[in-house]
């Protein structure tokens, strides 16, 4: 269940398009939002300072200020009514700064916009978000686009169903076991090949003590697996791509290999991520 999302905001378009999915997620799930914005002084700054803290610079009460009046007029978005919505400043570098606050605030969902299908790039200081998809203990949704109604009928979860899998798996499903139409897919690759026979024995071994029922399981062959995920993701107009992570190895080591992060850039769909 979906107690508390976190959304940090750089107050750009595409934090509000976040904030837009995370406020229907938490109709639906009846959950409550933090917004949460990086303050970073210039060093300068901070270096030059006598005693006291970050928070006691008149330039830290200045942006602190102006932070507050961008969080007001954020929410008073009328999309958010009828949710419990907070607001959070703090000094600190934007990636650490959001995993310490994600564990803090016992976050069970993160919600971040990125830069459509171009990549993460340019939000919140150059590759931050890269790195809390990377890193982040809880899943984090990745939002590209503005989403009016966010209404996920059809999800696909890629994975190699191997052990080491499965509780990414177990996550992903308890976010979206209500959804109607969940495909879990294996891509099969000419440099790392295996039998349909092969592949169904591993799914259905992976699959004797779960209790879910109402899914599609489905064989796709293409050249790599980045592209294998998107092409079928396409063929069937999901609405939401799920994958698993490394941690800090990255987007990676699943079907039998490495899978860049190219995926969560590339995408032009929602994806969503959870930690192996």
């Amino acid at each position: 269940m979906i107690k508390k999302i976190l959304v940090p905001t750089d107050f750009s378009e595409q934090a509000e398009n976040a904030l837009r999915v995370a406020a229907d997620l938490a109709k639906k799930y009846g959950s409550e939002i933090n917004l949460l914005h990086m303050l970073e002084l210039p060093m300068a700054l901070v270096d030059g300072a006598t005693g006291g803290t970050k928070s006691d610079l008149p330039e830290a009460i200045f942006f602190m200020k102006l932070a507050h009046q961008k969080f007001e007029k954020m929410m008073s978005a009328p999309f958010l009514e009828g949710i419990n919505v907070y607001e959070t400043a703090e000094f600190d570098g934007a990636f650490d700064g959001i995993m310490d606050y994600a564990k803090k605030y016992e976050a069970d969902l993160i919600v971040m916009g990125s830069h459509g299908s171009s990549g993460l790039q340019e939000f919140f200081v150059g590759s931050n978000t890269e790195k809390v998809v990377r890193n982040s203990e809880v899943p984090v949704l990745v939002i590209k686009n503005k989403h009016t109604d966010f209404n996920i009928k059809t999800f696909v979860y890629a994975c190699d169903f191997k052990e080491e899998n499965r509780r990414a798996f177990q996550q992903a499903i308890r976010l979206t076991a209500d959804n109607e139409d969940i495909h879990f897919l294996y891509v099969n690759t000419p440099n790392k090949f295996r039998t349909t026979q092969e592949i169904e024995k591993r799914f259905h071994t992976f699959m004797k003590n779960e209790t879910i029922t109402n899914y599609k399981f489905h064989i796709y062959n293409d050249s790599k697996v980045e592209q294998g995920i998107l092409n079928f993701a396409k063929s069937i107009n999901a609405d939401l791509i799920g994958i698993s992570t490394h941690g800090r190895s990255g987007i990676a080591h699943i079907f039998n290999g490495s899978l860049s992060e190219g995926l969560v850039n590339h995408a032009k769909r929602p994806v969503i991520t959870f930690k192996i």
